[in-house]
């Protein structure tokens, strides 16, 4: 867990493969960066592989990852960010399934509220509803 402005706060990173199941879960303190969990997070992604993320997650090493395992990353440029990326709004919209998930996962008391007060406790409950997630998806 760690510390903000609003108190001890968590951050569940995740990737989801095309039919929003989970593939990668990561937790994080809340303070942390977005793109500072992108490494562990695509580690996953293969050769043909499109990575959807929000702005959070541009940087060039993100993009250069994906570039090295012959993926397209589609990640919105941040408004600072100088030069240009090739960008598909279209492609962009299919994100919503990572925000799916989410709210699938916050459909859990548990979870929603963050009952438990361990990292390693929260992260096992996150676990146990992807896993149900997937069952329920086959």
């Amino acid at each position: 867990m760690g510390r903000s402005r609003g108190g001890l706060t968590s951050k569940i990173h995740a990737l989801v493969d095309a039919e929003g199941r989970p593939v990668t879960l990561r937790l994080t303190g809340g303070q942390i960066a977005d793109c500072t969990e992108a490494d562990a997070l695509t580690d996953d992604l293969g050769e043909g592989d499109i990575l959807l993320a929000d702005k959070g997650y541009d940087t060039n090493a993100i993009r250069a990852k994906a570039a090295e395992r012959k993926a397209w990353a589609n990640i919105p440029p941040k408004a600072s960010r100088k030069g240009s990326f090739s960008f598909s709004r279209w492609v962009y919209r299919q994100r919503n399934l990572v925000e799916r998930f989410f709210n699938k996962i916050k459909q859990f008391r548990g979870i929603a509220t963050r009952y438990d007060k361990r990292p390693e406790n929260y992260l096992a409950a996150v676990k146990l509803v992807a896993a149900r997630i997937w069952c329920q998806s086959l």
